[in-house]
């Protein structure tokens, strides 16, 4: 991430750079069109000593056509950086001095362009061979000043100011050197803390996405700056609307929250609400973003049926720990009943009413003595053993020991399934327990004819599932118990507990598996789909 954006950053510089060559391209082409027009604005004039007309339009000409031929160098972007601002800077005080030398010599003033550009370089290299430039300008204003000694007819021995000119190149290239470097470490800090500041607020967008509250961040004028995916899906805001700027658009009702929050007293507390949306009820906490109220606000939306829902869950889940608890207490009392129970039913001298009592007793005991199993049966749904299952054998063998165990002739449940080798990852104690249970209540209710049960195994190649179907020809159950099938603890007879059908939905989910009930109209088809194994 860093990398990334050090090369957009760097990226960045070099064109900026190169934007700044082409800038001082424009100026040495306007100073050359300058030159050239001032000579002949001034070729008939003599207030000049030494004018060297010729030499004079000359040197502009060609310095208008290098300017030409630097912007189309920089345009190419070469030769490198570096050295087309050193090959250029180098021209500049050539073409410079020889006008200057053709103007009549440091008395035309032509120097102060030595000094201009030598700034101008040092700039934009970012003060690097700054020092340089200003010798090379120095030794040509020297070499110049020399020149003119020899050649011309006055009489010029006076270095002063071509000293001081030199010294200004020097002070110049100094102090834009220390301004360059001042300013490249700025943009330096700069550029770090941009790159900060980029990772900082991915890395707040990514926290943000995450978290499974919404966010919204609103400003002073009810501007939404910010949201997560969390904050349209709790509100039921499609994708395409959830862009909208203003909070009024993005939802009327949050508006109308937060401007009353607004107007309330002036604090930096933070202050809760509660909102209905989409048949949720949400749970809003403002926070200010700032010292007052009216600078805006972060709104935290939190699912707060969703946080009741997992409440009730925990609630259920120590319930649930508790009664296996209880049942588990339960059934040494119970095994002491049942026992003292049995010894009275041995004595026959006993008249028929006590012995009808001890059977009524004896009845109830096992039926709570099966409801503690159940119940201690259903604490242990999470602790599944699964193993591999082939599905068939398993079924064959089932279907053989429940006709025998249940005394059910020949023919009256039936078993149908193919030929093909299914296996399924699933509790082998938890399957046989879910199938029994089905198995006994369909041929309970059943007619218990010819194939008045069956047991079918379906499946397809291309599916990742198999389907257990158990179907009876009973009379089915009642549409209004339909929707109370697999809650625990419901029953509509009056020796059962209730908990047959939800310990089996239990086991499944455990095993992820699924059951559902279909009404056959008449007759009942229970069907348990499971996942198929690649072994």
């Amino acid at each position: 991430m860093n990398a990334i954006a050090g090369l957009a950053i760097n990226n960045n510089q070099t064109n900026t750079y190169w934007r700044s060559i082409s800038v001082f391209n424009l100026y040495r082409i306007i100073i050359a069109g300058i030159f050239i027009g001032s000579h002949f604005l001034i070729s008939e004039r003599s207030f000049r000593d030494n004018y060297n007309s010729a030499l004079y339009l000359e040197f502009a000409a060609g310095y208008f056509i290098f300017g030409l031929l630097a912007t189309v160098f920089t345009w190419l972007r070469w030769p490198k950086f570096d050295r087309q601002v050193t090959l250029l800077v180098i021209t500049d005080i050539c073409f410079i001095v020889v006008m200057m030398y053709a103007s009549g010599g440091i008395k035309s003033g032509l120097g102060l362009l030595l000094v201009i550009a030598i700034a101008a370089a040092s700039l934009i290299s970012q003060g690097r061979l700054a020092l340089f430039y200003a010798a090379v300008a120095s030794i040509s204003l020297l070499l110049e000043q020399s020149y003119q000694l020899i050649t011309w007819d006055q009489h010029y021995d006076d270095y002063t100011h071509a000293v001081m000119l030199c010294l200004s190149c020097f002070a110049t290239a100094w102090l834009a050197h220390s301004f360059a470097k001042r300013t490249y470490l700025s943009e330096s800090q700069a550029s770090q803390h941009k790159i900060d500041l980029e990772n900082l607020g991915q890395i707040n967008a990514l926290i943000t996405q995450e978290m499974q509250d919404g966010v919204l961040v609103v400003d002073s004028e009810f501007k939404l700056r910010h949201h997560n995916s969390q904050a349209a899906d709790l509100l039921n805001i499609n994708n395409k609307d959830s862009h909208s700027q203003l909070l009024g658009d993005y939802s009327p009702e949050l508006a109308v929250f937060m401007r009353h929050w607004m107007n309330e007293e002036n604090t930096t507390k933070s202050s809760t609400a509660k909102l209905t949306s989409a048949e949720k009820e949400l749970k809003l906490r403002f926070m200010p973003v700032g010292n007052d109220r009216k600078q805006g606000a972060v709104i935290f939306i939190e699912d707060w049926s969703q946080m009741q829902a997992q409440a009730q869950q925990l609630k259920l889940a120590a319930l649930g720990q508790l009664t296996a608890n209880i049942a588990h207490e339960i059934r040494n009392p119970l095994s002491a009943i049942s026992h003292a129970t049995q010894l009275l039913q041995e004595d026959e001298a006993r008249d028929p009413a006590s012995q009808r009592m001890l059977q009524i007793i004896s009845d109830n005991v096992q039926r709570m003595d099966q409801m503690v199993k159940d119940v201690l049966e259903l604490n242990r749904r999470d602790r599944t053993k699964q193993e591999t299952i082939t599905l068939n054998d398993f079924l064959s063998d089932f279907h053989e020991q429940f006709c025998q165990i249940e005394n059910i002739p020949v023919g009256r449940f039936q078993l149908r399934q193919e030929n093909n080798a299914i296996h399924i990852m699933f509790d082998r104690r938890h399957l046989h327990q879910i199938l029994w249970n089905l198995c006994r209540n369909g041929w309970r209710h059943s007619r218990q004819t010819e194939a008045s049960l069956t047991l079918t195994l379906r499946t397809t190649a291309r599916s990742r599932h198999a389907s257990i179907e158990i179907v009876d020809d009973g009379p089915g159950i009642p549409e209004q118990v339909q929707a109370h099938l697999f809650e625990p603890f419901y029953t509509t007879e009056a020796t059962g507990t209730g908990l047959g059908l939800y310990i089996a939905r239990e086991l499944c989910e455990a095993n992820s598996a699924t059951i559902k009930y279909t009404n056959r109209n008449p007759g009942s088809l229970f069907t348990i789909q499971v996942r198929k194994s690649n072994a």
